[in-house]
Order: structure tokens, then sequence, then C-alpha cells
């Protein structure tokens, strides 16, 4: 017994020393840090272990990339469960459902095991409709099978790079054991699936960008003035903690909360809607729990998310991972292929088409790339982020084209639409420093165009 205390003592004084050294963790929120780690084990534990078929040993180096202190947990994993403990001191689990992903055990989750999820599976066609792929370009492939091992020669853990050139993939690469099969967690890129899910409800009369008024507890404050436009372009107004640290909005809300939502649905308003731009992961889970309940609730969200996204655009590689209250996770939890992360890319580069239908309106699609309405920073459209902001504003990416703009991730995920190079860049991994995205794509841009003009 005594030499477990002694154990228990010389780990605790290494979570003292780790997160506040390392991670800028107050020693007050250690109480808040050993909850997420546990809770981070055993959901993104349960996911790549479920979803993406990752090994254990990789999973905890993964985890560890998040908080040196990730390396203590121990994680077990049994039928379809993900059980993580830290020196006795918490013990979390998440669960894994085949077609809804992994969801912490956090509260009342029986509803999630009523719901039916249908069966998707892959066509027989040529891809983006189905898996068929037989148009590389040797000279692209080649260079990004060069891309690839230059990434993790320098220790930047790239995972896929993909190119779509005028509808095509022209070159795709992996890491060892992923495949075009594989599903990668995309993080904050779905929040650009969020926006796409409430364009196509958009497109079939459902809701509208203009809608205000959009929770019951905001009817009799100032909050009625936001509306679903200003919470695409994060201009909501709302107060929201985006720092990654135990204790803050965005922690709770991933790993805490039985609602991811809630945590935002309190915050107060701050600036006057659509006056400040604030990146806020609290208000794309607002967006999500909105269209969920426009929707009808946890079935009718699944079966439109299925019918409506999923089957049109072939993606039969994808998960949407719902939080413990059934809600769609829109800030942070969608997995999906390296191709169907491309097939999203392609649909914007398309404005809005799809196999022969306006799947979303062109007039949302440019919406969707369009600045915002922000004094501070106009480079945001619909949860994407944008090249070119209005006039006087720098490109955020200066060495490619200025049209271009992309869905973003944690961990340097990327889909970069460039509609002038009728160009999709795909790359997923897991860099937790700089990741040289905008040389790396410039210099696919100026092999492509060189090709061209030959």
């Amino acid at each position: 017994m005594k030499k477990v205390l002694i154990i228990l003592l010389i780990a605790l004084t290494l979570l003292f020393a780790l997160f506040p050294s390392l991670l800028g963790f107050s020693l007050l929120r250690i109480g808040d840090a050993v909850s997420v780690s546990t809770a981070m084990g055993a959901k993104l534990g349960c996911s790549a272990r479920f979803i993406t078929g990752q090994g254990e040993t990789q999973i905890i180096e993964d985890l560890a990339s998040y908080s040196p202190a990730n390396r203590l947990l121990d994680i077990h994993y049994q039928d379809s469960r993900a059980t993580a403990s830290l020196l006795g001191m918490a013990t979390t689990s998440a669960t894994y459902r085949p077609g809804l992903g992994c969801t912490l055990d956090d509260g009342d989750t029986s509803e999630l095991d009523r719901l039916v999820v249908a069966d998707m599976p892959p066509k027989t066609a040529p891809w983006p409709a189905g898996f068929q792929v037989s148009t590389i370009l040797p000279e692209v492939q080649e260079k990004l099978d060069q891309m690839l091992a230059e990434d993790n020669l320098a220790g930047l853990d790239s995972r896929a790079l993909l190119v779509v050139k005028q509808g095509q993939i022209v070159a795709e690469s992996y890491a060892e054991g992923i495949s075009p099969q594989t599903p990668l967690l995309g993080w904050s890129m779905g929040k650009s699936l969020t926006a796409i899910l409430q364009g196509r409800m958009q497109q079939l009369g459902l809701v509208h960008v203009s809608d205000q008024g959009l929770f019951e507890p905001w009817q009799q404050d100032k909050r009625q003035q936001i509306s679903l436009k200003h919470m695409l372009t994060m201009t909501s107004g709302l107060m929201f903690d985006e720092t990654y640290a135990p204790g803050s909005d965005s922690t709770r809300m991933l790993f805490q909360s039985h609602s991811a939502s809630e945590v935002a649905m309190d915050t107060e308003l701050v600036h006057a809607p659509g006056a400040h731009f604030s990146y806020s992961s609290g208000t794309t889970n607002l967006i999500a729990r909105y269209l969920h309940d426009r929707l009808g609730g946890d079935q009718a969200a699944l079966d439109f998310f299925q019918t409506q996204l999923l089957a049109p655009l072939g993606m039969t590689h994808s998960l949407f991972e719902p939080d413990p209250s059934g809600v769609f996770v829109g800030s942070s939890y969608v997995y999906a292929s390296a191709r169907d992360w491309a097939r999203l890319g392609l649909l914007m580069l398309y404005e809005g088409q799809w196999q022969g239908e306006q799947f979303l309106s062109q007039e949302w699609v440019a919406q969707a790339r369009s600045p915002n309405s922000s004094r501070n920073d106009s480079r945001y459209g619909y949860q994407f982020w944008l090249n070119r902001g209005n006039e006087g504003e720098a490109l955020r990416w200066p060495a490619l084209p200025a049209d271009a703009y992309a869905m973003q991730g944690n961990r340097k995920q990327v889909v970069m639409v460039i509609p002038s190079e009728q160009l999709v860049l795909v790359r997923l991994g897991l860099t937790k420093e700089q990741y040289p995205m905008e040389g790396n794509f410039s210099a696919l841009v100026t092999l492509l165009a060189g090709m061209e003009s030959r």
C-alpha cells in the first residue's frame, strides 16, 4: 500500500510539473485536467480504435501529442467500449456504435442505442460517384509521394495527401496503415460540413440563414437578434473561451458535458451581432443543435444526414459523431476518408451542383465563400477560412491564388478549394507544430499549371 501511495505521489508530481510547464494549465485546474485527460483518452481512443483502426501504441502516441500527461493513461478496449483511467484518480468510458462512432458514456445515452443506421455500400463507379480511380497522373503522384515522405522524415506525421484537378483524383498518397477507405478525424473541418448541412436544409426550404430567435432561452434578451448567418460567420457576438485548457469552455464542451451545445447556450452577448469576428466552436455546436431541433430530433437528424448528404455524395466512409444527448458535435467530430473530404471540397468547387442536381444553391455557395460583415477580420465565410477578405486586408495565404478558401482543423487538417485552378487539395495528419501547407500546396499549383501549359 505504501509503495502504491509513493507511485501515486510521484505521478501527481509529474502531472503538476507537466501541465503548467508544457501546457500552461493552472494548478488550480488539476481536477479538470484529470477529468479531461481520461475523457479525451476514452473518446479519442475509442474512435481511433473502432473507426480508424489504429493500434494501442499509436493511439497513446497520438494522445500524447495533445498532452504529455496522456502517456500516463491506461486505456482498455473491450467489445465496443474504451475505458480510460489515470492513476486511479478518474475513470471515463466511451461506447462505439456502428454508423454513429464513439460517444462518451455521460448520463443517459440509451436513446443512441435505439437509432437505426442506414446501410450505404460503396458504388462500383468512377470517383466521385463511386470508388474507382483510374485518373492518376504519374508526375503529380511522384510529387505527392515525395511530399508525404519529406513530411514524415521531418516528423510532421502526414497521413493522407490527395489532389483533385477538374473533378478527377490525379494523385493520392497515404502513410503506412492508412488507405483510401480509412476514416480520419477532421477536427474543425466538421464546422464546414455542418455549414453544408445547413445549406442543404436551406435548399429544401427547412431553414434559412436569416432565421433569428433561434433558441427559447434567447427569446427575452438581445440574443434574439442573432441570426443563423451570424453564427455561420462566427460573428454572433457571444462570449466563448476557445482556448483548449482544462476548465475552459472548449474542453468542457467536448469532454465534460452531456450536451456540447449547452455550454455555449448560456453565454452572454458581448458584441453586436455581425460586428465582431470571434472564432468559436461553441457557436458551431449551437448551429448543429438548431438544425437537429428543426429536423425533429435524433433519428430524423441522422436520417437527413445519411439520405441528404452521405448517400448522394457517395461518402460511404464517413461518420458524424453525436454527443451523449444525441446532437452531432458539429465543431469537431467528423471522421471521413481523404476521398470523402475531397468530395465535400468538390461540391463547393462545383458551386453546389452534384450529379446534375443543384444540391446547394449557387447563392448559398457564393455567400459561404464571401467575406463576413465584421470590422476586425472578414476573412471567414460560412465556416470556411478565406484567403481574401475585404479591400485592404492582407491575403491569409499569399503564396496561393486569392480566391482560395478552406476547411481547416486542429493538427493541420485541410481541404483547400481553389476555383481559379479547378483544384481541391486535401491534407490529413497529426502535426502539433507548424506545417508547410502553403508552400506544399503552392508547389502543387505550380506543377499542375506547368503541366497544362506544355
